[in-house]
């Protein structure tokens, strides 16, 4: 059997980056997909995963079309598309009262839109090779709420429900969907929160402290193995006991 290719939005963001190299250490190849206006840290990232099969495509998850391209790009390269997870996201933080459209839609588009725009066009390939792993990167801010952070939580609430709706479309199909839902990471996103926070936030996790990019990877791996195939819309709390549910 030939190497799963996998596609990796917001791949070359710290958690991203940490899936990425998961993957591949797992016998993916591997194509991480982020914007491509930013040089200097696309340059950093291919130095990072140097030696391993990862690839690097350019594109706006925001936008449906380019989506569309992107997906035949990559099954024209390298055959097939078996494995997606939809890790791109941004915050742009604002109480409700003083958040205007244009950060409440951004948000969206990004972190819940982009999962819409690459399912919608990968799903067709996957069904028809009967088999595919998608795994769409929630937040426990998705569970809880979070001051300041109506648009993401929001977003990352709608990624379960796009989750287990898409799960019950086509698992008949050998496809399986599930969402992870991490914790605090320690990511340059949580780098740029005022050390008082992050403290007390530590504090108040069962587990005492912050949660790695691989915590998170190791996760992708097993939900996106070939063996994982009676697991679907399920979602994993990655978060070191902050939110407990069943």
């Amino acid at each position: 059997m030939s190497k799963r290719v996998a596609v990796v939005t917001g791949g070359i963001g710290g958690l991203g980056t940490a899936i990425c190299k998961a993957l591949a250490q797992a016998g993916r190849t591997v194509v991480a997909v982020d914007l491509g206006d930013r040089a200097e840290r696309t340059a950093a990232f291919r130095q990072e995963v140097e030696g391993h099969d990862i690839h690097f495509a350019a594109a706006d998850v925001a936008d449906h079309a380019a989506c569309g391209e992107l997906v035949r790009g990559i099954e024209a390269r390298h055959g097939t598309l078996d494995i997606l997870v939809n890790n791109a996201g941004i915050t742009r933080d604002s109480t409700l009262r003083k958040m205007d459209r244009g950060q409440w839609d951004e948000v969206l588009d990004v972190n819940l839109g982009s999962a819409f725009n690459l399912c919608a066009h990968a799903l067709e390939g996957m069904q028809a090779r009967g088999f595919g792993r998608v795994v769409n990167i929630s937040s426990v801010s998705g569970q809880t709420g979070n001051f300041g952070q109506a648009n993401y939580a929001a977003a990352k609430a709608g990624l379960h429900g796009l989750t287990m709706s898409m799960a019950r479309e086509v698992a008949a199909k050998g496809i399986t969907v599930n969402s992870i839902s991490p914790g605090y990471i320690e990511t340059p996103m949580t780098a740029a929160m005022p050390a008082e926070v992050l403290s007390r936030i530590t504090a108040s996790i069962p587990a005492r402290r912050m949660g790695q990019p691989d915590d998170i990877a190791r996760a992708v791996v097993f939900l996106t193995d070939d063996a994982a195939s009676y697991v679907t819309g399920a979602n994993l709390a990655v978060n070191g006991g902050l939110f407990m549910s069943f």
